[in-house]
């Protein structure tokens, strides 16, 4: 499994993408950073980008590379390797080699910048977010054969993440405002890895008149421990069930 994981990682730092990848985001960092006096906006303004650019990257990305390995996989699986441990192989090789890409564009600006606790939150939500989607890529790539359908399920999940979602949160308040929906509102907002990122870092930068309506409810009710208990684990279950079930489907595939 070690040499797998070295395999697919060293793989995926000589790809272009990636250091273009890592480039743009240190370059929008360092931007965003130096526009104003005040880290603090700049983390602010870092926030929306992170949790737009950063899971759209690591699932298109991820999502290509697994269905552009489709020939060396057929190869591995037909030598003495255990298809989990195949499956399980790429993906921690795809979330350490873009997670090093994370921290090489966004810690060393934030470091450097915003060494306080909402820049260290501010890039733990970056990695957990690039664990989260590439995970949901790996589940794209195992249940659609078809390279352009599987780009266009991964595509469709980020928009239903970053868009949809809290559109469809707003709705449902609306329609139902006349009965108490806070805790519906805690459990909704735990079905949205983007959301809870969001709220992770805003708890730290204690701005909770702009983190929405569920984001302050979240705070209401968990501020402290508890809060960052249900957000660990509720990311832990984002990164490891779609692998889960990637890995039993894959199991189960004719290649």
């Amino acid at each position: 499994m070690k040499k797998l994981i070295k395999y697919v990682v060293l793989d995926i730092l000589r790809n272009k993408i990636v250091i273009g990848y890592t480039l743009f985001l240190l370059l929008i960092s360092l931007s965003v950073f130096n526009l104003d006096d005040n880290s603090s906006k700049g983390l602010l303004s870092l926030l929306n980008i992170v949790l737009i650019i950063v899971p759209l990257l690591s699932i298109i990305f991820a999502t290509i590379y697994v269905y552009n390995s489709d020939k060396f996989i057929e190869l591995l699986v037909s030598q003495p390797v255990k298809r989990t441990t195949l499956l399980c192989s790429i993906y921690t090789g795809l979330t350490a080699s873009l997670i090093m890409a994370v921290i090489a564009g966004i810690g060393l600006p934030v470091f450097l910048y915003d060494r306080t606790e909402a820049g260290v939150m501010l890039l733990v939500a970056a990695l957990i977010l690039t664990a989260v989607f590439v995970a949901l890529a790996m589940l794209a790539s195992v249940i659609t054969r078809d390279k352009a359908k599987g780009i266009g399920v991964s595509i469709l999940l980020w928009i239903y993440f970053a868009i949809i979602f809290d559109g469809l949160v707003l709705f449902i308040i609306f329609q139902f405002s006349d009965y108490p929906l806070e805790k519906a509102s805690i459990a909704l907002t735990a079905l949205n890895p983007i959301d809870l990122s969001r709220i992770l870092v805003l708890l730290k930068m204690d701005i909770s008149a702009m983190m929405g309506y569920t984001g302050a409810v979240f705070k209401e009710f968990f501020e402290g421990l508890t809060g960052y208990l249900f957000i660990t684990v509720v990311m832990l279950g984002w990164m490891f069930f779609p692998i889960f079930v990637a890995v039993k489907k894959f199991n189960k595939k004719d290649l």
